[in-house]
């Protein structure tokens, strides 16, 4: 399924079949320093597939390029937009289209009962207290965790708060949600419960993983190395890619 690139920087991206992408998230010639340490360099891209995978070894720049898409991190040269919006000097509006899902989503998750953190954006967003309280209801029903509204955040397993802190983001209704390992401490079971999840959103998916069955069923995958994009084309061919250069 293939994307034409070929328009105005800023109009909206159409699959081959007619159908809209996701938002069309442009690096130009973008990079990151850190402490004193180069963690990006030279990095080139124009993203809108509707699930795309990042892979690369450790200290590759995966998780710095994810926080790029929503300014959680600004790049020290170059420019990142979303569908037009700079990460910078636009923050606010990048931040309600794009949500980020953390690796440790007990470090998402800031409210001790679960249905309060989950209805906590829409009440900054002007929600009443009962709409946030049905929305997030809503969203939590959406994963199967109604029953968990009243339940202290504590008390949740490990699948669940992924779970949770990912429906926190999905009840704002962003168009685009990046994933920092979102598999990475959960057992089979919560792996496969938090891949469905991330397969049935209506959002696009930038998916930052170790997991290389994650990616195999996504539309395009990089591969990171040194801060570089080393590969950038098919899962299959990317994992292929990938594997060679972990040996």
């Amino acid at each position: 399924m293939g994307i034409d690139m070929d328009m105005h920087p800023n109009a909206p991206v159409l699959l081959d079949d007619g159908r809209p992408a996701g938002p069309r998230v442009r690096f130009d010639g973008v990079a990151v320093d850190l402490g004193g340490a180069s963690v990006l360099r030279d990095i080139d891209l124009d993203l809108a597939e509707r699930r795309i995978g990042v892979l690369g070894l450790n200290g590759s720049g995966k998780s710095t390029l994810g926080r790029l898409v929503n300014g959680l991190v600004a790049p020290t040269r170059g420019r990142v937009t979303v569908d037009g919006l700079d990460t910078v000097a636009d923050g606010r509006a990048v931040r309600r289209k794009v949500g980020f899902v953390f690796q440790a989503p007990e470090n998402q998750i800031v409210l001790p009962i679960v249905g309060e953190d989950v209805a906590l954006g829409l009440k900054t967003l002007g929600a009443s207290r009962k709409d946030a309280a049905a929305g997030a209801r809503r969203a939590l029903e959406r994963f199967g965790l109604g029953d968990l509204v009243d339940r202290s955040s504590h008390s949740l397993s490990g699948g669940q708060r992924q779970l949770v802190a990912l429906a926190a983001v999905l009840v704002m209704e962003p168009a685009l949600v990046v994933f920092d390992e979102p598999t990475t401490q959960l057992d089979l079971r919560n792996r496969n419960a938090v891949a469905r999840a991330i397969d049935a959103m209506d959002a696009a998916a930038l998916v930052i993983t170790h997991d290389l069955d994650l990616v195999a069923g996504y539309d395009r995958c990089l591969v990171l190395e040194a801060g570089r994009v080393a590969f950038d084309g098919a899962p299959a061919e990317a994992v292929r890619f990938y594997r060679e250069r972990a040996a």
